[in-house]
């Protein structure tokens, strides 16, 4: 038995799927292990697609002419994601100039 409430393992699998953190911080936040959180989420996710009030029509439905159709709204929040500058001539360089040369060249022939 989970020391959460149906409605706060709901509540915390909702915010683990809009907040996009860790098991390990969504577990913090709610006093429980990191594997608990997991299988708290895992849990209900199984119960939503099970439920056929989620499920979405497939494509033959929705292609079909007498089909009526209804709106569904996905929220999503892109983030973006800095990553470092791809900077071909300075890393170039710093080769160069870290590794010992053992060829010299003779101006002299």
């Amino acid at each position: 038995p989970s020391k959460l409430s149906l409605e706060d393992q709901l509540l915390m699998s909702l915010e683990y799927w809009r907040e996009y953190r860790t098991y390990f911080h969504i577990a913090q936040a709610w006093g429980v292990s990191e594997s608990t959180a997991c299988r708290i989420i895992h849990k209900v996710e199984t119960c939503l697609i099970r439920c056929r009030a989620f499920h979405l029509p497939g494509k033959k439905k929705l292609l079909a002419a007498n089909s009526e159709m209804e709106a569904v709204v996905i929220d999503v929040t892109e983030s973006p994601i800095e990553r470092p500058q791809k900077n071909r001539n300075s890393s170039t360089v710093a080769k160069r100039n870290a590794t010992p040369s053992n060829h010299k060249l003779s101006s002299t022939h």
